[in-house]
């Protein structure tokens, strides 16, 4: 199964690709440098890295992104920097020429500062001015056809991030209270299995298969999970064959993101690296980058040690295509040998 394509956005000017730039990357970029790569009028990717710290290289981060938009089969690209002149154009520079070794176009080099944006390829004044020209993101036909479509374009990073935080209050007592539960659930069921010479672990499996098929029905059907299921979920989850199953039936699909959305944050803080990097992998799937680096900071930022987390973050550093995965899971993820669970056991 493949992710729903996003909506096309008509870009014929500069001031349109700077409105289409936050819908493509999901939040409005700050103190960023962001590269739009094209394949022939199609835009095909967008990444964004922070402005470099003053006084430092700009070379490495420049070369890093250059590299990731090559890997993207890109012809042409165009080069955007957010924020005062004295940071941003010896970045731009520095990404304009990197993209020029990998043998990709240059169509411009943009900054865009305080409501205006300048060319630093065009020197002509009529449609150019030195004192840059104004632009309104809200009254562009670009930024109406996102909304319409039903895409967002959050305030800033900050309020992505705020997405996949934990939810705190009486959620994360219920949640501490229902994974208890769901632990002496797991004990309990581990000792039974035991007792009656269960090799393998063959009952936790199979509870985690059933566990996950009724997570991804409801949610499906538009029910929320309540907190036992999503305690009894999570404790199973730390079971790798549980995982990878979950893993192999995780896409780009709405329904999973908003999913694995939910379960990472009910989840307590020692059970969140499977659900995040769920979350992750299907936000990638759907070409929703920056969702998956804030999720994968969050497992990371808990289990640095968690591999899943650290295979889809070097993706993603890497710049690895979603389309690579078309077909997923029967394509299998590159190097990867997932513990598949017989058929005949669900």
């Amino acid at each position: 199964m493949t992710p729903t394509p996003r909506p096309r956005l008509a870009v014929r000017s500069p001031a349109d690709l700077i409105a289409a730039v936050p819908y493509l990357l999901g939040f409005h970029p700050a103190d960023s440098l962001v590269v739009v790569a094209l394949r022939g009028r199609r835009v095909v990717f967008a990444a964004r890295g922070d402005l470099p710290e003053p006084g430092s290289d700009p070379g490495p981060a420049a070369r890093h992104l250059a590299q990731v938009i090559a890997r993207q089969g890109s012809e042409a690209a165009t080069v955007i920097g957010y924020g005062p002149a004295t940071r941003v154009t010896g970045a731009v520079d520095a990404v304009g020429e990197a993209l020029d070794d990998a043998g990709l176009l240059v169509l411009d080099a943009l900054r865009v500062t305080d409501g205006r944006w300048w060319s630093y390829l065009c020197t002509e004044p009529e449609c150019c001015p030195p004192d840059g020209t104004p632009y309104d993101p809200g009254a562009s036909e670009v930024s109406a056809a996102a909304v319409f479509a039903g895409q967002v374009a959050l305030p800033d990073r900050a309020a992505l991030t705020a997405q996949v935080a934990a939810l705190d209050g009486p959620v994360r007592v219920a949640m501490r209270r229902a994974t208890v539960r769901a632990r002496r659930r797991l004990a309990e069921l581990t000792e039974e299995a035991a007792e009656t010479a269960l090799a393998g672990g063959r009952s936790v499996r199979s509870a985690g298969v059933a566990a996950v098929r009724d997570a991804f029905r409801r949610h499906r059907r538009g029910e929320r999970l309540g907190d036992d299921q999503v305690a009894w979920l999570t404790v199973l989850l730390t079971q790798l064959p549980v995982r990878d199953h979950a893993w192999e039936r995780t896409d780009g699909r709405d329904a999973d993101i908003s999913l694995w959305t939910d379960v990472l944050r009910r989840a307590e803080p020692e059970l969140i690296a499977a659900p995040g990097s769920l979350l992750a992998f299907a936000a990638w799937r759907a070409g929703h980058g920056a969702l998956a680096a804030v999720a994968l900071e969050r497992v990371l930022a808990t289990r640095p040690d968690y591999s899943l987390a650290l295979l889809l973050d070097d993706m993603l550093r890497r710049g690895m295509p979603p389309s690579e995965l078309d077909g997923w899971p029967a394509v299998g993820f590159p190097g990867v040998v997932r513990r598949r669970i017989p058929r005949r056991r669900i």
